[in-house]
């Protein structure tokens, strides 16, 4: 036998049955829609149909070819799709890192109700409301298919999204020519000024937020026009920045700038918890006996027994639902005109202040 023969005979024979659709390609390549298509017997469109949602496809079509598709590994590719659809499933979310201190829900529910939709989320948070500038370039760039955005928005900004024909929807913020989604602000710090007044407190304090900050700016100016309107015009006021620290040192400025207050309304309600906070162990007040405090948001920490705030609750998911549904109709249709929504919070009656009903 010579070497010829000898290397024939260690050699495998070659195997006659059919390959399986997983070695039909070249070892270690990606398998592709084609790939899918091919194997299938079915044309390429019809695996992008089967993968789009909400696409036209028959139910013994859409089996085979899920079939195929996982017996060789394919997972669609967001950018191929996006360059078919024309869009890219990506909303960015615009959000002051204040605004997520004091409602961390806000965040996390805009977010759920984005992957119910089958919508990715790109966040931009912003240490200051005023940086908004720094992100927009970054926003162009990304090719989104709409920004929702807790922040303020210049009118030139939010030209700048009309001229990039990028839907916008701002949330609790608003602007002329931007469809929005608030809650009123003006109205609950009124309930709040009415049974704090109607339950006798005269002298007033205020923890007011950053100056930057519209939310904060809204019902720092509704609260005061309500107690101006009620005949109390000196009123004592320290700023913060929104977290638990800030009203800690709030609630001592204002002690030590006014004295004796009957009341401290804080624009949120963790600089509300840290004035209660300071109040009880350094100034040894009791509360609500001698200082009623009440704050806005119906955060978590608001609810917790040592605190039981009395405040304003943001009907935040009917809020975070209706801005979604806002911007999603505008992906699907440009030519939807800007509406203002306008949601009423709830008041929330806890044991941290004296209230009573206003007599009409």
């Amino acid at each position: 036998m010579n070497r010829i023969q000898a290397l024939r005979v260690l050699m495998p024979k070659p195997q006659t049955n059919k390959k399986s659709t997983s070695t039909t390609m070249e070892q270690g390549r990606r398998p592709t829609s084609y790939d899918v298509a091919r194997i299938a017997g079915v044309s390429q469109s019809a695996v992008s149909r089967c993968f789009a949602p909400n696409a036209s496809i028959g139910a013994a079509k859409r089996e085979l070819i899920l079939k195929v598709a996982a017996e060789i590994g394919y997972r669609p590719n967001a950018l191929a799709q996006a360059l078919i659809s024309k869009r890219t499933n990506i909303v960015a979310l615009v959000i002051s890192a204040r605004t997520n201190l004091y409602y961390p829900e806000v965040l996390a529910e805009l977010s759920a109700r984005l992957n119910e939709r089958d919508i990715r989320v790109l966040l931009f948070s912003l240490s200051e409301e005023s940086d908004v500038d720094g992100v927009l370039d970054q926003i162009w760039r990304h090719s989104v298919d709409g920004v929702i955005s807790a922040a303020r928005l210049s009118a030139a900004q939010v030209a700048q999204f009309a001229e990039h024909r990028v839907p916008l929807v701002l949330y609790n913020r608003v602007a002329t020519a931007a469809p929005s989604v608030r809650c009123d602000s003006v109205s609950g710090e009124r309930h709040l000024v009415e049974h704090l007044l109607a339950a006798g407190h005269r002298r007033f304090g205020l923890i007011s937020g950053p100056a930057d900050s519209y939310v904060g700016e809204e019902r720092r100016n509704a609260a005061l026009a309500a107690l101006a309107q009620a005949g109390v015009g000196d009123v004592a006021e320290s700023r913060g920045d929104f977290s638990y620290d800030s009203g800690h040192r709030a609630m001592h400025a204002l002690h030590q700038a006014a004295g004796k207050l009957d009341a401290v309304i804080a624009v949120s309600d963790l600089m509300a918890i840290g004035a209660m906070d300071a109040a009880r162990r350094d100034l040894d007040l009791s509360i609500p006996e001698d200082l009623s405090v009440v704050g806005f948001d119906g955060a978590g920490p608001a609810r917790w027994g040592s605190y039981d705030l009395t405040s304003v609750r943001q009907p935040v998911r009917r809020m975070t639902d209706a801005a979604v549904a806002m911007l999603v109709e505008r992906i699907e249709d440009a030519t939807a005109p800007a509406e203002q929504r306008l949601f009423t919070g709830e008041l929330l009656s806890g044991s941290s202040a004296r209230i009573a009903v206003p007599v009409v």
